[in-house]
């Protein structure tokens, strides 16, 4: 499909003997906000790095804008408009919230985000404070002066310096205050608002589903579940059995 961004199909991927995904198809259309589910240590992690090229798949492919990248460096697929927010943040920590942002600042490589850019609404320096009130007020301050919610921040405005198509979220609230937590979610669903396709990893299904158009749970390193939101609220059994709420 010509808006299809991300199509993973029959992955298979390791950790040495270990098989943690089991020929899992997953995609994300253009537009797309996506919800990945699942309890501890069920693949999600290992999914998003099979797709950004981290973890190498033994079997399956994995096509990014069209193109075979399977097993492409990250690099590479970055180049192609996806842009990665790892769990743990990945901030440089003797850097500056300025030289964090602006290390990563580019133009958008793809048709889409060159439409965004002639319309005015690229992510560029000035747009990405906007969104980020408080790290406006800390730019001098270096990555390890951020408190952990104002580091996420950081993470995901230097994401979004790259003028991706596809955001990848993994981990979106972990270990955040709920105060700083809501402010995440009210950026998520600005980046959504915004046109770009976004996957988030997060263990609070109430949030992700208020901002997504699509879940997929995983169980043991399968696809136990996909569909939109509200046909997940919908069956509260489903929810118990997979995610334990």
């Amino acid at each position: 499909m010509a808006d299809m961004l991300i199509q993973a199909r029959k992955l298979n991927s390791y950790y040495g003997a270990s098989h943690i995904l089991r020929d899992i198809d997953f995609s994300v259309a253009a537009g797309e906000t996506i919800g990945l589910m699942g309890r501890n240590g069920m693949g999600k992690s290992t999914l998003l790095k099979s797709i950004m090229g981290l973890v190498k798949p033994r079997a399956g492919t994995v096509q990014v804008m069209g193109r075979d990248m399977t097993g492409a460096p990250p690099y590479e697929i970055a180049r192609l408009g996806v842009a990665y927010v790892p769990e743990g943040r990945g901030i440089f920590g003797n850097l500056s919230v300025v030289e964090n942002l602006k290390m990563a600042a580019r133009a958008g490589q793809t048709e889409a985000s060159r439409v965004r850019a002639r319309a005015g609404q690229d992510w560029n320096y000035e747009r990405v404070l906007e969104t980020f009130p408080r790290l406006k007020e800390r730019l001098r301050h270096g990555g390890q002066q951020l408190s952990g919610g104002e580091q996420q921040m950081l993470t995901i405005g230097r994401a979004l310096m790259t003028n991706p198509d596809v955001l990848i979220l993994d981990e979106a609230t972990e270990g955040l205050a709920p105060l700083i937590a809501r402010e995440i979610w009210r950026i998520c669903a600005l980046i959504r608002d915004s046109g770009i396709s976004s996957v988030i990893v997060d263990k609070n299904w109430k949030h992700v589903t208020q901002i997504t158009d699509r879940n997929v749970i995983l169980v043991k390193g399968e696809v136990v579940f996909s569909g939109s939101s509200p046909e997940l609220v919908a069956q509260p059994e489903l929810l118990e059995q997979y995610l334990g709420v």
